[in-house]
This record gives structure tokens, C-alpha cells and sequence, in this order.
């Protein structure tokens, strides 16, 4: 393990225009004078808050401890593999898209970005456009980009508490207002905007055109039925090829390992509490506390550790699987 023991993450807000002041849901001790979008846990320059490493950043980190911080898993040795972060949308977002490795490649980009949407929270009526409706080309929507009407080609779903959306590289998309969204992507900021409602900020059509599949697999992924709120259980909400995505309820103290039994290959792993508070035990370092908003780095070199709830809690682990999977299967996008 060397120098190595689980990690505490500082949250970077980052102001957006679509984001609100009020992040008390989440995060009820911090105050902000300006509109906050997102809060980013495991960027490249997101920083360490706890221990001897405190104030390093994970890009700095996993170029001095490599495969000892991300494991065996990630394909690129030199790269923290997964951005996580919270989204809080008051106002929509752009319509968006993100490319594909092969997409990303053929400009200069390193791999593409696919990403998945937990949502922690959703008022009645809140809703995400995930895909152009059946049927609609792009140059329809070149067209509607042109008059203004990008949102009615859009396929516009409900989501609700609980639910788990893929979105695959290359499917255009937009949040609506009123959700808490974690987001678990590949560590990529690339982004193009193909329409903002007249917001003064930057598009990139002709980028994001060529990033856009007609046909995608994205959707809400197919899960058993979930089990009662208050009980103690352990589900894998999502797995994809880029990320693996588990979810914790519980009050009872969970034993878990870097290694993955059906992978038998290492990974890191990220922690990341949406309710209570427990704290992360590893032989040989101080308890690591984390609570609701906090995300937790565990280093692929501790192989096993303990979280322990305080009282209960809830919280995501999301890690890299060792071997290729195929796209998960999740409720298609309708007409």
C-alpha cells in the first residue's frame, strides 16, 4: 500500500448558469452567492482534504502512484479513470453531446465520454431529454438547432428517486430542472453544446453534428424491483464498459475489497454517500469519516476495507470492471 490510504475529497463547485444557490439538499453547511451546477469529487484536479496528502490533486497523485492508486483495471496507466460528481439543474441545460472514443480520437481527444445518471433526488414532474425521437435525423435536427426548436426533437422522459440512466456517448441530451443527479463518466471534460436557449456561451455545432449517433443504446437501466427503503441491502445499480456503479443502504458494517471476485483484477474504487454518514477502516491508517455530499477515494494497493456505518447510511461505489462488458440493458427510448 505504501503511502497510500483512502482518500478524502474536497468538493470544487462549479458555478453554471442553469445552477442554483441552494445546494442545502446535499451540502447544508456550505453558503454560495452565485449559481452552482455542479460539485466535482473526482476531477483531475480535485484535491485530497484528509492525511499526509492532503492538498495534492488525483492528476498528481496517479502520475507519482500510478496502477498503486487506480489498479489494474483502467487501460491507461498514467489517467484517474472516473470523474464523479453531483449536478443540480434549477434551469435546463444545453442540448448537448459527448463523443464516442472513436469519435474523440479521430480529433485529438484521448477516449470519449460516456457517462450514467443516479438520481438522488426528483421533484414531481422532472425530466430529462435523452435522444432524438424515433424516427428524427440529424439534419432534422441541424434544421430544428437553425429555428430554435431543438427541444421538441428531443425524446423527453420522467425520471424519478432511485432510477439509473446510460447515456452512451454520442446521444444527444439535456437535463430539465428540479433533480440531484450523481454523475459517474469517463475523466473527460469535453462536452459540445448544440443549442442554449440564447444563453451568451460558446456552441459547437459542427463538432457536436459529427458527434451524433441517430441510434443509441442509452436509456433507464432494468433492475429487479427495489427493496423497502429502511432495510439493509446491496444492489449494482449499472454495469457498463467504462464504469461498474453499486449502491449500499444499510446500518450494518460492510466488508468489501479493491478486487472484484468475478474480475480478479484490481481497481480503485469511489465512494460517494447521498444519505448518513459512515467511516471507511483500513489497517494501519486513521478512520476516514465521510458524510452526504463526500466522496471517498479507496486506492486500488489497500485490497480490502471496511466501511462502517454512524447509525446508517447510504452511498455509491463506483469502480472500473476488469474485463470488457458489453452496454448495459436498459429500457429503450420510445416514440
Amino acid at each position: 500500500m505504501g503511502d497510500l490510504y483512502p482518500l478524502l475529497m474536497q468538493p470544487a463547485f462549479d458555478p453554471r448558469p442553469w445552477g442554483t444557490k441552494d445546494l442545502s439538499p446535499i451540502y447544508p453547511n456550505y453558503r454560495f452567492t452565485e449559481n452552482i451546477g455542479e460539485s466535482w469529487l473526482t476531477g483531475d484536479d480535485c484535491r485530497v482534504a484528509n492525511g499526509p496528502l492532503s492538498g495534492r490533486s488525483l492528476a498528481n497523485l496517479t502520475e507519482q502512484f500510478g496502477r498503486q492508486l487506480i489498479g489494474e483495471a483502467p487501460a491507461d496507466a498514467s489517467r484517474f479513470p472516473l470523474l464523479l460528481k453531483f449536478l443540480f439543474p434549477n434551469e435546463k441545460l444545453s442540448v448537448q453531446v459527448h463523443p464516442d472514443d472513436e469519435t474523440a480520437r479521430a480529433v485529438g481527444e484521448p477516449w470519449g465520454k460516456t457517462e450514467c445518471w443516479y438520481v438522488v433526488d426528483a421533484q414531481p414532474g422532472s425530466q430529462i431529454a435523452l435522444g432524438l425521437k424515433r424516427g428524427v435525423t440529424l439534419a432534422q435536427l441541424e434544421n430544428a438547432i437553425e429555428q430554435q426548436t431543438a427541444e421538441d426533437v428531443l425524446n423527453w422522459i420522467n425520471v424519478y428517486p432511485g432510477e439509473m440512466i446510460y447515456v452512451a456517448g454520442g446521444t444527444v441530451h439535456t437535463l430539465g430542472s428540479g433533480s440531484i443527479i450523481v454523475e459517474t463518466q469517463q475523466q473527460s471534460a469535453t462536452t459540445y453544446r448544440l443549442y442554449d436557449y440564447g444563453r451568451p456561451r460558446e456552441l459547437h455545432l459542427e463538432r457536436g453534428l459529427a458527434a451524433v449517433k441517430e441510434k443509441v443504446s442509452s436509456g433507464k437501466t432494468i433492475r429487479p424491483a427495489p427493496q423497502e427503503l429502511n432495510s439493509n441491502y446491496h444492489e449494482r445499480l449499472i454495469s457498463a464498459p467504462y464504469f461498474v456503479v453499486e449502491k449500499f443502504s444499510t446500518n450494518e458494517t460492510q466488508d468489501l475489497q479493491t478486487t472484484l471476485r468475478e474480475d480478479n483484477r484490481s481497481s480503485v474504487q469511489i465512494l460517494v454517500a447521498v444519505e448518513g454518514c459512515a467511516a471507511v477502516e483500513v489497517a494501519g491508517s486513521p478512520p476516514t469519516t465521510f458524510s452526504k455530499g463526500d466522496a471517498v477515494v479507496i486506492p486500488a494497493s489497500i485490497g480490502g476495507f471496511r466501511v462502517r456505518p454512524q447509525w446508517s447510511v447510504q452511498f455509491l461505489k463506483a469502480s472500473v470492471p476488469g474485463r470488457i462488458l458489453p452496454e448495459p440493458e436498459v429500457e429503450g427510448i420510445a416514440d
